[in-house]
């Protein structure tokens, strides 16, 4: 079995356990072996194991927000951000499931009749590096909350947090109902088209998804989740708060160094303001310096991999026109604190965000904190650059007339769209998931819990057992 260790990209002289690839089918065949049991499990006995789960995630969120950090180079103060969503994520999924999983009667038909949820059965979960906890948590909470055994497969890239997380849950509940698979792509595949798997959750790349739809469409009732990404625009309109417009860009360009799903990659401004504008947005972006992940004040990190600096690198060579002219590690960065001297340089994955002039491909996602700077003349225009991308995951609208903002509402093909907030505010308690190529509309947030069950309507004959 293949063996691998990751090395911290923010100190690549720490260097983490080894992780061994785990094999496919004890797993899928331990979480078919406790499907049926789980299922029947009243639903009060099955919130109970979420509860005793929540607890011991809560009782080591500083150790598994450390882990992150280290693992990820996500900054400690992001990292502690995950990990308090990962928790509250429990409390979401109890009150979704104590709604949804509810039986209910329907009147006005020609017998007595009720709708149930019925379970779907062993579900996979694969999570991504960029959360490596929250996104494949709030969706692996739904499916055993629904009656679903589940099988977690963490990013290989996050794999020794994943794998004490994994633990803490699988202590929590019968056996079989939790199970856990390290490993890559070949264990991935192995688990999402194994027949047996009744659910499919996949957070990750376009070419990925759309080869795992395309070998799963001729099951057709393996439900299947996909989030894939995006190529998000912020539009500034002439009448907007500058200074917030650039402060909310800059911070959803950088946060997790740009590798979010709903990063701000694109800003669309009014001609009319987009010289003044370009000036305050500089003026913020230079504010995020690179920084320790585990220091209080780093605000931005590393990227996860010398491939990702690579492909950085790639998208500064292709243009030449530059708003802000990134870098990245080579030689080694310096590191900033908040008010302070210079730093020793870094030794990690570490790049300087940057802003192009012009529009570029909308249809590649950079996932890397750098961001195409566009002007357009009018709102029909705005709407056209923004819905020149196939992906349509989310976008923000900056300006200080609600009918501005309920005109573009009505044709930006995006499936989050936020007034006057930056891309990448994704609260749990709204339901989040792409449309486009950034996927089916289903992975996350509130509410994911319906895509977990099966609706099952029942009626019943007259004088039906009676005694």
């Amino acid at each position: 079995m293949q063996r691998w260790r990751n090395r911290s990209p923010g100190d690549l002289s720490i260097e983490l356990d080894e992780v061994e690839a785990m094999l496919v089918e004890p797993a899928i065949a331990a979480a078919e072996k406790a499907a049926r049991e789980w299922a029947r499990t009243p639903l009060s006995e099955r919130i109970a194991c979420l509860r005793g789960a929540q607890a011991r995630i809560a009782a080591e969120k500083e150790a598994l927000a450390r882990g992150i950090a280290i693992e990820t180079g996500k900054p400690i103060s992001e990292a502690r951000g995950e990990l308090g969503a990962v928790i509250a994520k429990f409390d979401l999924t109890i009150e979704d499931a104590e709604q949804h999983l509810a039986r209910r009667e329907v009147a006005g038909g020609p017998h007595p009749a009720f709708v149930r949820q019925a379970a779907r059965g062993p579900a996979v979960v694969i999570a991504p590096f960029n959360f490596p906890l929250h996104l494949g948590n709030g969706a692996l909470l739904a499916h055993l909350a629904a009656g679903n055994t589940v099988i977690f497969k963490p990013s290989p890239l996050a794999a020794v947090v994943a794998g004490r997380y994994a633990e803490l849950m699988r202590e929590s509940f019968p056996p079989g109902v939790f199970g856990f698979v390290q490993g890559g792509a070949e264990e991935a595949q192995a688990l999402c088209l194994d027949s047996r798997i009744r659910a499919v959750c996949f957070t990750g790349s376009v070419p990925v998804g759309r080869a795992l739809a395309k070998a799963l469409s001729e099951d057709y009732s393996k439900e299947l989740a996909l989030e894939l990404g995006g190529r998000n625009a912020a539009i500034v309109c002439a009448d907007a708060d500058l200074e917030l417009a650039a402060r909310s860009i800059a911070d959803a360009m950088c946060l997790t160094c740009g590798q979010r799903c709903n990063a701000t990659s694109r800003v669309l401004v009014d001609a009319r303001v987009a010289e003044g504008f370009a000036a305050k947005l500089a003026d913020e972006v230079a504010k995020w310096t690179p920084g320790d992940p585990l220091d209080d004040a780093t605000k931005l990190g590393p990227l996860i991999s010398d491939a990702a600096v690579q492909r950085y690198a790639a998208l500064l060579d292709e243009h030449a026109d530059w708003l802000v002219k990134g870098g990245s590690g080579a030689p080694p960065l310096r590191a900033h604190r908040s008010g302070g001297a210079p730093l020793p340089p870094l030794r990690g994955h570490f790049v300087l965000p940057a802003v192009r002039r012009g529009a570029t491909r909308p249809d590649i996602e950079c996932f890397v904190p750098i961001a195409d700077f566009d002007t357009f003349t009018d709102l029909d225009e705005a709407v056209a650059k923004n819905n020149a991308s196939p992906f349509g995951l989310t976008a923000s609208v900056f300006t200080r007339s609600e009918e501005t903002f309920s005109q573009l509402a009505d044709e930006l093909r995006v499936s989050n769209l936020y007034a006057n907030l930056p891309t990448t505010f994704s609260p749990s308690t709204l339901p989040f998931g792409g449309w486009g190529l950034s996927g089916n509309g289903r992975p996350g947030g509130r509410g994911f819990i319906r895509f977990c069950t099966s609706e099952q309507a029942i009626q019943l004959g007259k004088d039906t057992f009676a005694r």
